[in-house]
């Protein structure tokens, strides 16, 4: 029978260790504040932010919501991160994404003071990431790759040695699960593929653990995978439901795997949470730094 990673339900769990944390930090004089800046009315963005700041109220982290319109220029978006890199109240925060076209955001992340990076991935904090292998590391940790690993942990599956493909290198996880696994801490050995990938068919059969975030909807199938293989799916695609006659998600990996597999995450359902659970857990940790 293969194991479902169930990220709704650890997560929960997470969520009960953080708010016990922020009642500490209270007690000390200390209250964690995660901000959010919207810029536009992307219907995906807009409840993605609600439920950032419903994950808030569930723990005790205090809501800081900035908002501007989707014709807001460089220097207004620019204004409003300097603002929250100012704001005491505030621990850390994120810039939702994507920005209105003609954006750079890339520029937008840079002007992130380092310390309130609650997504982890500010330069600054990709680099530290690089640089410590081995030991601990003091700064803030990208959200989902973190949930993917927090996931597995969850589950005490041990990943050290193992064969992990990772599919996709977007820089939300592909390019980034990358330097978590392969730390002394995990030791796992990772393949990274991506469209220039010869035979990406073979990598996936060879691997014990895949990683797909590809965002295409169904794109591993059951001769793709090992039996016993190990199956995280990240992908998120919107695809119509014609019998429903509505969208639905879909991850990238065929529910069909399941049966072969030794554990799997299912989409939605999986990862996502844990992304969410990651994020609470940056500015909590933000917080316990100072």
């Amino acid at each position: 029978m293969s194991i479902t990673l169930d990220g709704k339900a650890v997560s929960a769990t997470i969520k009960g260790d953080l708010a016990a944390r922020v009642e500490r930090l209270k007690a000390r004089g200390i209250e964690p504040g995660l901000g959010t800046l919207l810029v536009g009315e992307d219907p995906g963005s807009v409840k993605y932010v609600a439920g950032k700041h419903a994950d808030c109220a569930e723990v005790g982290i205090r809501s800081i919501k900035r908002e501007l319109p989707a014709d807001a220029s460089f220097d207004d978006i620019a204004a409003a991160v300097r603002e929250l890199n100012e704001d005491p109240a505030c621990t850390g925060f994120i810039v939702q994404l994507p920005l209105p076209k003609g954006i750079d955001e890339n520029a937008i992340i840079d002007l992130i003071d380092p310390a309130k990076d609650a997504d982890g991935m500010h330069p600054y904090n990709l680099g530290e990431l690089v640089l410590h292998v081995r030991g601990g590391i003091a700064t803030p940790l990208p959200c989902t790759p973190r949930g993917v690993i927090e996931l597995l942990a969850a589950y005490d599956i041990d990943l050290d040695g193992k064969e992990v493909c990772v599919l996709g290198r977007g820089i939300t996880i592909g390019r980034t699960i990358g330097l978590m696994l392969t730390r002394n801490a995990v030791n796992a050995t990772v393949t990274l593929c991506h469209t220039g990938t010869r035979d990406v068919r073979e990598h996936m059969r060879r691997a014990d653990v895949i990683v797909a975030a590809m965002g295409n909807a169904g794109f591993v199938k059951p001769e793709d995978i090992k039996e016993g293989a190990i199956l995280m799916d990240v992908g998120v695609s919107r695809v119509f439901d014609e019998e429903a006659g509505r969208y639905r998600i879909k991850g990238d990996i065929d529910k069909a795997c399941y049966a072969r597999a030794a554990a799997y995450s299912p989409n939605p359902g999986g990862v996502g949470p844990m992304t969410r659970a990651m994020l609470l857990a940056n500015v909590v940790e933000m917080a316990e730094r100072q």
